[in-house]
């Protein structure tokens, strides 16, 4: 065994015996860049944070409503606002859906979808939660609950009951700060 070792290194000392190194001048050196890291727990707290953001338990000290209309404007804000809100005046940029979702999951959802609109510049956005049709005592859960999470997040400029073409008492549209 020891002639065929010797044999490969003659064969490989007489393959490279007129290679000379490259003048420093014509070297290029190839960093690779690794990735940067994934912060998963970052990702987790900013998560748990928004979940956190909004209770369940929030007892609003103002609020508009008439009848079973849903209805809020941030103080500090003219009524004017409202008033376009409920006359369709934006442009909805934004949609999301709450059917099927319960309580925890649409809570999270809710304050995703406003922190990812709020990122994007979208002002005016659609929440459907439904009438409650499908719930336990066909009561509208998701719309009581939403009202509450709406009032909370700083972003909500003001929320009105949707057009009867946009999803009537069954959806709200959300004016948010730009």
């Amino acid at each position: 065994m020891t002639n065929s070792n010797e044999n490969e290194e003659n064969l490989f000392s007489e393959a490279v015996k007129d290679v000379r190194p490259l003048p420093d001048n014509n070297r290029t050196i190839h960093s690779v860049k690794k990735p940067k890291p994934i912060p998963k727990q970052f990702i987790q707290d900013e998560q748990q944070a928004l979940v956190d953001s909004l209770s369940d338990h929030y007892i609003p000290a103002y609020e508009l409503e008439t009848g079973e209309e849903m209805l809020y404007l941030r103080d500090g804000h003219s009524p004017d606002i409202l008033r376009k809100l409920r006359r369709g005046h934006w442009v909805i940029q934004a949609n999301m859906d709450l059917h099927g979702l319960v309580s925890d999951e649409a809570r999270l959802y809710v304050a995703s979808f406003i922190s990812d609109c709020k990122k994007r510049s979208i002002r005016c956005i659609r929440i459907v939660h439904g009438k409650g049709l499908g719930s336990r005592n066909r009561e509208p859960i998701l719309k009581q609950k939403l009202r509450g999470w709406l009032m909370q997040k700083d972003e909500v400029i003001a929320y009105a009951e949707a057009k009867k073409q946009d999803g009537g008492s069954g959806a709200v549209i959300v004016l948010l700060k730009s």
